[in-house]
């Protein structure tokens, strides 16, 4: 796969910029020399201690409930072997590309970190099949994200070893044949590398580190939308006056409110309605944009701190470190990016709500003012944009269930062992679902707004707000008579998931 770009992995200073690269593929990887020699140290400490004899958890011992069996020497490379093919039990639909593309880097940068003990040649091998645009095929059930994403990653650690099936691009065959036509080889895992690979939060902190990427750029779009909506429902942008935000002095409402205030800049519609203008308030979803894309924001910078963290985290267990020591513990539960799934929902279903009830304010004819009922041009004959809103409160409402949290569900496993769980992967899928449906939702809105705005010609919006309508119009025109517009909707919503909007 080629790209415009080189990123090193070295277990520590990947970005959620570079991660996302790589998962788009616009990016090559390689493997930093630094960390090929921590993980050769690394794999000497667990060498050393499989000759000893020792008894340590995964590498000489059982799993889980049978962390007491010992396992003889000439069993090891088996007992590897046994688990990752027992753990493959995902189920239901394969996750998409990129987010497969997105666990593959960070189980490498996790292991390029020097705590696994696995050889580099794991390392290698995955970021090969990342450049020859290889993927596994791996369902999004069936994770609880206790002791990391076993089965995900089960799946993935099975195309290693030349089992199970690869996508060459986007289409499936054997994965020995689809890495061998690529000239790449199998591993032959040793001890403690099948445990390597599978034990981790890789799988559902892929999908939600790709989501708070997205979440920015919703959150970007947003604002275009609602300053948009604002200009063409003949909105005052007294609220978002600086003094009254630093009256509160929240810093997400700070910058939204600044936002809007630029977006909004040079209107000649505003302009038009400043003088005896007799409106002292607008609606919530109007004037209290600041306030509630504000706290969004600040709830999406919480998430990206901390998903830019677990990234870089050493989530295997036992961890190897360099002065011999192997030391059992918990960085395999996935609480963290469980949580952070979950407030990203939040965050992005308030979103949701607000640009819902914008677009409803724009078609409705008894809540705007001079627009044609559902900004159609000859009422009745054509029902306009009527459903366009329908379809936004079904996503909206849909969110709101979506938001329940995963993270404080709990269900034991493993016989008990794994007695408290995150449920990580539920909430990064269902993450991904509001992710889907906001864009969507900021999709019609656009759509709507600059359908009205249109209606207020000759007056124009900002230079800002026109280019926006601009880029729609691109994409989509104007609504003259009744037509599918299905199809207006989905190719608006892919350009917000872009970034097109932010203007």
């Amino acid at each position: 796969m080629s790209g415009s770009q080189t990123i090193t992995i070295d277990g520590r200073s990947l970005t959620l910029d570079a991660l996302r690269a790589v998962a788009n593929g616009t990016s090559r990887v390689v493997l930093d020399d630094a960390a090929r020699d921590r993980m050769q140290a690394s794999r000497g400490v667990v060498n050393a201690i499989v000759a000893s004899g020792a008894a340590v958890y995964g590498v000489t011992t059982g799993f889980g409930k049978m962390s007491d069996v010992r396992i003889p020497a000439d069993k090891l490379a088996e007992l590897q072997i046994n688990l990752v093919r027992s753990h493959v039990t995902g189920v239901g639909p394969l996750l998409p590309k990129r987010e497969v593309r997105a666990m593959m880097v960070l189980r490498a940068n996790v292991l390029a970190a020097g705590y696994s003990g696995a050889r580099a040649a794991l390392a290698e091998l995955l970021l090969g099949m990342l450049n020859a645009d290889l993927w596994p095929a791996v369902p999004e059930q069936g994770s609880v994200g206790a002791s990391g994403d076993l089965a995900p990653l089960a799946h993935l650690a099975l195309s290693l070893i030349g089992e199970g099936d690869l996508f060459v691009g986007d289409h499936s065959m054997p994965a020995a044949k689809a890495l061998a036509a690529a000239g790449l080889k199998p591993v032959t895992l040793e001890s403690k590398e099948g445990l390597a690979l599978i034990n981790g939060t890789q799988a559902h902190a892929g999908v939600t580190a790709l989501a708070v990427g997205d979440a920015l750029i919703l959150w970007g779009t947003a604002q275009v939308a609602g300053a948009a909506t604002l200009d063409a429902l003949l909105g005052t942008p007294a609220a978002f006056d600086e003094r009254i935000h630093a009256a509160r002095g929240q810093v997400g409402q700070l910058e939204a409110a600044a936002g809007l205030r630029a977006l909004g800049e040079g209107s000649a519609i505003r302009e038009s309605h400043r003088t005896g203008d007799p409106r002292v308030q607008d609606a919530y979803a109007l004037r209290c944009m600041p306030q509630v894309h504000g706290p969004a924001l600040d709830a999406i910078r919480f998430c990206e701190g901390l998903l830019a963290r677990e990234i870089n985290a050493a989530t295997d267990n036992p961890l190897v470190f360099a002065d011999g020591t192997l030391l059992s513990g918990g960085n395999f539960h996935g609480q963290a990016g469980a949580m952070a799934a979950d407030f990203l929902a939040i965050a992005l279903t308030n979103l949701v709500t607000m640009s819902e009830r914008r677009i409803d304010r724009l078609v409705n004819p008894d809540l705007n003012e001079g627009l044609p009922a559902f900004l159609a041009h000859e009422r009745g004959l054509h029902s306009g944009y009527m459903m366009a809103q329908v379809a936004a409160a079904a996503l909206a409402s849909e969110c709101k269930v979506l938001c329940h949290p995963a993270s404080v569900d709990t269900i034991p496993t493993d016989g008990g062992k794994e007695d408290v769980v995150p449920m990580a992967m539920g909430a990064a899928i269902k993450l991904r679902r509001v992710v889907q449906n906001v864009s969507n939702v900021i999709a019609i809105e656009l759509m709507c707004a600059a359908q009205g705005l249109e209606f207020r010609r000759p007056l124009r919006s900002s230079a800002r707000i026109e280019e926006a309508v601009t880029r729609v119009r691109r994409l989509v025109p104007r609504l003259e008579a009744d037509r599918v517009i299905a199809g207006d909707i989905a190719a608006l919503a892919n350009a917000v998931s872009l970034g097109t909007f932010l203007v």
